[in-house]
């Protein structure tokens, strides 16, 4: 009788340790694709500068939120650093660059936790900011660092769509047209990403775009 009664608190137990923890994870999960669905709508579906502006100061604040509930995860940084560059690129100016200095910071938090995370994202965010932004003394833009880590993010993930579009974005920029559009048609192949719809669609038509740029 004692065996069967331990056996039987320990499936109790069991059950009540792992629901919290899958709601957790359930929750976690789902907050995070909020801040990537909202992104997509902020940098895809809001035409309006103004509007715009005024979408990523929300999903920043959003952004900033879920990382501080998560401190010890790295895909919230990941998309906190994602948020604040494109803010950046939106907001243009001097205010960007402080906003570019903040992303370079949640993305390198996030490469201490996990370089991994997100398919090697980490990499692909810093690589674009590096060759996006000027250089010194204006800004910490440099190509050397911007290929460094486009390399890795590839080398994580080499048939995303994501590192393939900047890798060709990069190349094109530096000249070497036939190995941009190679990278560049992969990433149009590149297989559809579970819950993010909008945000393919979007750089698919970004990548049509550099794709006729380079047949011009």
């Amino acid at each position: 009788m004692n065996t069967i009664r331990l056996l039987a608190t320990t499936a109790i137990l069991a059950a009540l340790t792992s629901t919290p923890a899958a709601a957790r994870a359930g929750r976690f999960d789902s907050e995070l694709h909020e801040v990537q669905a909202g992104w997509a709508i902020a940098n895809y579906s809001t035409s309006d500068r103004a509007e715009r502006i005024q979408a990523f100061e929300t999903l920043a604040a959003q952004a900033a939120a879920l990382t501080q509930q998560y401190p010890d995860s790295a895909e919230p940084l990941v998309w906190e650093g994602i948020v604040l560059s494109t803010f950046a690129g939106v907001k243009g100016g001097l205010g960007a660059l402080g906003l570019a200095r903040q992303a370079r910071g949640k993305l390198e938090a996030a490469e201490q936790i996990d370089p991994d995370a997100l398919d090697g994202s980490v990499y692909t965010s810093l690589g674009t900011l590096y060759y996006k932004l000027p250089g010194w003394p204006i800004s910490f833009g440099n190509d050397d660092r911007a290929l460094e880590y486009l390399e890795k993010a590839l080398a994580i993930n080499p048939d995303g769509i994501d590192p393939n579009f900047f890798y060709g974005e990069f190349l094109a920029e530096n000249g070497d047209r036939e190995k941009a559009r190679q990278h560049l048609q992969k990433a149009l192949q590149a297989p559809a990403r579970p819950g993010r719809p909008l945000a393919d669609e979007g750089r698919r038509d970004e990548i049509q775009s550099l794709l006729r740029d380079l047949d011009r």
